[in-house]
């Protein structure tokens, strides 16, 4: 059976169609869902993802506000304008681009966003409600995952899904959500012995490490669903996952490519937790 790879620009695109008429129902009540992002110091690949977090707010309706702030810019600074974006009626989402430059307290800021305004769904609060299992938001790049595969007709309840890399921003919450979903998960990471053993037992089979190549087809079990969501450049200056995808997608029975796979969901599950604010902000007034 010849593999599938999985098109998570087009799966994304379908969505943001979805959210664009969810857009325009909130319009007739008065309502347009209003996102903030707050970009600090030069890194290029941050300065990427926020002109296309920006570029896909434009396509769905909702209003982008982007905050832009060299690296000298002080901590307080920043501090003060997520005070006035949580007090700001218009702003449903604020966003800081991770990571932050050296020198910043990340938990710090993060912690000083509005829970019901973090669309990211990083703050403690929101990460405690999805382990508790009464989730305000999904984290969006895990909350990708869940979705490219359910779009794809691939299920998750009942199946073995082993995660690669135990990150706050998806291997941790990937694991809580696909648990809820009724997988069996392993999480496996650095300090892990036995690795190849543990991704050869996987249906699904999840990397986030950032390590080019780290997936080998001989650690992929036959038939498994493989999803990279590594982003790396190689030597050549090229994008690329941590998935050696030519080799192991003759393995697989589905794999998402880098890119073109987990990244365009990741945007699109950011503006639908957006709308979601908003809408929640209406129905508590």
């Amino acid at each position: 059976m010849p593999v599938k790879i999985i098109d998570g620009k087009k799966i994304a695109k379908e969505i943001k169609v979805e959210l664009r008429n969810e857009v325009l129902n909130l319009e007739k009540k008065g309502v347009i869902p209003g996102l903030a992002v707050i970009l600090v110091g030069e890194n290029p690949s941050s300065k990427i993802y926020v002109k296309n977090k920006e570029k896909a707010c434009q396509e769905t309706g909702i209003i982008s506000k982007v905050y832009t702030f060299g690296r000298n810019v002080v901590q307080k600074d920043i501090l003060s304008l997520i005070f006035r974006l949580n007090k700001d009626k218009k702003i449903n989402g604020i966003l800081v681009q991770l990571p932050l430059p050296k020198g910043f307290d990340t938990e710090k800021i993060i912690s000083a966003i509005d829970p019901k305004k973090d669309v990211d769904c990083f703050h403690p609060e929101n990460i405690g409600r999805l382990f508790l299992g009464f989730p305000r938001f999904f984290p969006c790049t895990p909350s990708g995952i869940v979705e490219i595969l359910s779009k794809s007709n691939l299920k998750i309840a009942g199946k073995d899904m082993t995660i690669v890399g135990r990150s706050n921003i998806v291997g941790k919450p990937l694991s809580i959500m696909a648990t809820n979903a009724n997988a069996t998960v392993t999480l496996v990471h650095s300090k892990t012995k036995k690795l190849k053993e543990k991704c050869l037992r996987a249906d699904i089979l999840v990397s986030a490490t950032g390590k080019i190549g780290l997936i080998k087809a001989n650690m992929v079990k036959l038939g498994a669903i493989v999803i990279d969501v590594g982003i790396n450049y190689n030597k050549n200056g090229k994008l690329t996952g941590d998935v050696d995808f030519e080799r192991v997608k003759r393995k697989a029975i589905a794999i998402t490519p880098v890119p073109g796979g987990v990244g365009p969901m990741t945007i699109a599950m950011l503006l639908k937790n957006t709308i979601k604010a908003a809408k929640d902000n209406i129905q508590k007034k």
